[in-house]
């Protein structure tokens, strides 16, 4: 039986954080972009056997129309479904599968005759034995760790560069910088009205911290060890706010290419007999000079049936996984 629980989410501003105590993220508009289209949201569920960390992160399709409403919406409507599972003692995929649900029919409410927007989604549960995360879309879960060899990235992109590099078409490396990299193939929205999500369970080794991101961090540092590099562990698992304002600074700071939100819940969770509220700060942050050159944004090009995120390009015929459908032209951009 839950005794409470506290909850926040943050979209759309310039720059958000958002502090549990024992899960924070921090969400930023970064360089190059000129809205935050990034949404996040954080609950902290405190049961019988002991506090129980949510995040959920979800970033819009920027070919799409308001893909900053879509994410928002979906972060919202998905943290309080996730936290009433989890309070009546679901277990953590069932209430994993059933938030993302929420998410996704509120954005096929969302779409009228202007379009349909849609966004990816990442949630993470951090139970007292084991972390489940679901996803969809390009949104990313990392286990961090002191020790290089215990880092693991926990999600497989719905992507076209994940596909090309599963198909044995290309190298991670060639995969990412082909300007199609970012074609997504799975995402929440009304022209994809009911998505399969991909959940897993992880059991930690040890001591680490939870990552759960957009592509605007790990666009910059995709490795799980090289992640956990940028923080001082394990000193950076007392204060989860600062090392998650340091992995957005450090995106910030290698160009801002993207919108950027980080959340970070270091485990084993610690004991906590209250509740601790939510704190929130917006915060104007100075656009600082990227430190690589922003190219120009190229023409859109029709791209079907695949969303398009980030660059323009087409499918090749050789790859045709199953999971896409709808065939829409998409334009240019990215969140």
């Amino acid at each position: 039986m839950s005794m409470s629980t506290t909850a926040d989410s943050a979209g759309g501003q310039d720059h958000a954080e958002l502090d549990a105590g024992l899960v924070a993220g921090v969400t930023d508009r970064g360089v190059r972009h000129q809205r935050n289209e990034d949404a996040i949201a954080l609950a902290t569920v405190y049961t019988a056997e002991g506090p129980v960390p949510l995040a959920i992160i979800s970033d819009g399709v920027s070919s799409a129309p308001r893909p900053h409403e879509a994410s928002l919406a979906a972060v919202r409507a998905a943290i309080g479904v996730l936290a009433e599972s989890v309070a009546a003692g679901e277990e953590p995929g069932a209430a994993s599968i059933a938030a993302v649900r929420s998410a996704a029919s509120v954005l096929v409410k969302l779409a009228g005759t202007g379009g349909a927007p849609a966004a990816t989604y990442v949630s993470a549960v951090a139970a007292h034995d084991a972390v489940t995360v679901c996803w969809l879309g390009d949104s990313r879960a990392y286990w961090l760790a002191a020790d290089p060899a215990q880092c693991a990235r926990l999600t497989r992109d719905d992507s076209l560069a994940e596909e090309l590099v599963v198909a044995g078409l290309a190298s991670p490396e060639e995969a990412m910088a082909s300007p199609q990299a970012h074609v997504i193939t799975r995402w929440l929205g009304a022209d994809l009205p009911e998505p399969v999500p991909h959940v897993v369970s992880f059991t930690p080794p040890g001591p680490g911290a939870l990552l759960v991101c957009s592509d605007g961090l790990w666009n910059y540092r995709p490795e799980a060890a090289g992640l956990a590099a940028l923080l001082a562990l394990p000193s950076a698992l007392g204060d989860p706010l600062a090392a998650a304002s340091s992995l957005v600074r450090f995106a910030v700071e290698a160009g801002g290419m993207d919108n950027i939100t980080v959340a970070l819940i270091p485990l084993p969770v610690r004991t906590a007999t209250v509740p601790i509220p939510i704190r929130t700060a917006t915060v104007p942050v100075p656009v600082p000079t990227p430190t690589v050159p922003v190219p120009t944004a190229t023409p859109p090009a029709p791209l079907s049936p695949a969303r398009l995120r980030g660059g323009v390009g087409h499918r090749p015929a050789s790859i045709v996984p199953p999971i896409w459908r709808s065939p829409r032209p998409c334009g240019a951009g990215g969140p």
